[in-house]
């Protein structure tokens, strides 16, 4: 039987209305992962929201807050939820690129070098305090974020897909740290805040892990496959040109605030690249999708826009002497540029 059109509904709106459709349908799985997860970890809502937004996404995500607050088991989780291959490796300061990509092994039966593969090859990386390694092996993950390969030896070789990094890292007040190389920085389409869970919360906590027996898994609801069909459909899902003009209007504010009747400029050391636009709307997207929306809305952006531009606006002294964070000139800028 032929679905029933209006005959007032643009062609426009008619194609929003069947990819509003497919999502109904497609994110029923992403919400049976959403509850699978919250079954294992208390709390933390917005950290696996974020996790979800990254793997729909295509992007990477870092993660910041003290230790003991459940990153590392959030990872792991939504690895299960998945069923894809979890990797984590513990960055140290004595730790090598050899250790994260692998290297050449000499093999003397026939006189060759075969590549060793490093813990890389996985759909799932935690990399594990990622700021407590030198810079140099920071870098070696640079080329497996951006070009899904690594190089070992004269052999470009292709990872998994999916493939995500979800770095975490602590404070960079905290002692033995090293800061991210902002070109690193910016290959991480999100960075996440954890903070400390409410009273309630941890009284849950409490009762549900105080125990020692190991805490449940969650189960797998897709996979590998499944994964890819719903990032099909949500590069699908429709943007606004108003939307796309805000999007670029909030970038731009974060390069030339005066433009926007802001007067933080000598507060910014640079602003957003180009990579932020196009992250803020891939992220936008799949919280539309998530949502169950064929569509995206100004307050999809608005929500996104935080964990997107946090790391990639770099604040002066000038900021940090009158005790300007980055997240609150983006703050200014979102109450300032206007919405659609």
């Amino acid at each position: 039987m032929n679905e029933q059109r209006d005959p007032e509904m643009t062609t426009s709106q008619l194609d929003i209305k069947h990819v509003s459709d497919q999502v109904q349908a497609a994110s029923e799985p992403f919400r049976a992962l959403s509850k699978g997860t919250h079954e294992v970890i208390v709390g933390q809502d917005a950290l696996l929201h974020r996790m979800m937004i990254g793997l729909l996404a295509n992007g990477h995500l870092l993660i910041e807050g003290v230790p003991g607050l459940a990153k590392t088991l959030a990872v792991s989780t939504l690895a299960d939820g998945i069923d894809a291959q979890f990797q984590r490796i513990q960055f140290t300061p004595d730790l090598l690129p050899a250790d994260i990509i692998g290297t050449l092994i000499y093999r003397p039966a026939d006189g060759e070098f075969v590549v060793n593969r490093g813990p890389i090859f996985s759909n799932v990386i935690l990399a594990d305090e990622i700021n407590r390694a030198p810079a140099k092996v920071q870098s070696a993950l640079l080329e497996a974020m951006q070009e899904r390969q690594v190089t070992i030896g004269d052999e470009s070789l292709p990872l998994q897909d999916p493939f995500m990094v979800l770095a975490t890292q602590n404070p960079i007040e905290q002692e033995g740290t090293y800061p991210l190389p902002e070109a690193q920085i910016d290959r991480f389409m999100l960075k996440v805040q954890v903070t400390y869970p409410t009273r309630e919360q941890e009284l849950q906590i409490l009762r549900q892990q105080a125990r020692t027996t190991t805490a449940s898994q969650a189960q797998p609801v897709m996979d590998g496959a499944d994964v890819a069909k719903l990032r099909a459909l949500c590069d699908q899902i429709y943007v606004d040109e108003k939307i796309e003009e805000y999007v670029v209007d909030l970038v731009h504010a974060t390069r030339q605030p005066g433009d926007f009747g802001l007067e933080i400029g000598d507060m910014i050391q640079y602003g957003a690249s180009p990579r932020a636009t196009i992250y803020l709307t891939m992220a936008s997207r799949a919280k539309a999708l998530l949502e169950g929306r064929g569509y995206v809305t100004p307050q999809d952006v608005k929500a996104m826009a935080p964990d997107v531009l946090r790391h990639r606006v770099a604040v002066t002294y000038e900021a940090e002497a009158e005790e300007r964070t980055a997240d609150s000139l983006v703050a200014a800028i979102l109450d300032a540029v206007p919405v659609p």
